[in-house]
């Protein structure tokens, strides 16, 4: 058998995590992480939280709980409200998840960490990457700066999200990507 490091990977939704999971899995032992509290409103919140886990338990892979605390990510992105998707608002909110991210991954002495993020194709991963750098030089550990959405990711995404019939969401999840 052979032992691969882990890495903890934040998912920001079920069918996003299908492919990324499928990627990590040949050369990591991972550890998933659903941390979205701007996902809105709550029932939206808990439905992908359940898919993310239905998700771990067929791929096999473990699913590390968050608490639901949208307030805090109220304040992340205070004064941002009215901009644009894909604008600064969003990179705060990049920021939020991803210092969270960082931060389990840590607590949980995991050296290495990830996310979902980068295979949207709505999604600038230049800008993940950096963020993902910043959060982990503040939590000590590493970001693997992966694109995702390369070698037709998106598209495995796709498929495998058809094939395992996941809900797929409409909007990105926040209270004002509802409004685009």
């Amino acid at each position: 058998m052979i032992l691969h490091p882990r890495i903890l990977l934040h998912i920001c939704c079920a069918p996003d995590s299908t492919a990324v999971f499928e990627r990590l899995a040949a050369d990591y032992d991972v550890v998933g992480y659903f941390h979205n509290p701007n996902i809105h409103p709550l029932e939206e919140y808990v439905r992908r939280a359940e898919e993310a886990k239905r998700v771990g338990r067929i791929l096999g892979f473990t699913l590390e709980p968050a608490l639901y605390a949208p307030d805090a990510w109220d304040r992340a992105v205070a004064g941002l409200e009215n901009e644009p998707e894909t604008g600064a608002r969003c990179t705060a909110c990049f920021r939020h998840n991803l210092m969270a991210a960082a931060a389990k991954a840590r607590e949980l002495k995991i050296y290495w960490f990830t996310t979902t993020l980068t295979i949207s194709p709505h999604k600038s991963s230049a800008r993940i990457f950096e963020i993902g750098r910043e959060a982990a030089a503040a939590h000590g550990v590493r970001f693997l700066e992966t694109d995702f959405k390369k070698k037709d990711g998106f598209k495995r995404s796709l498929e495998m999200s058809k094939e395992l019939n996941l809900y797929r969401q409409n909007y990105c999840g926040c209270k004002y990507s509802l409004r685009s």
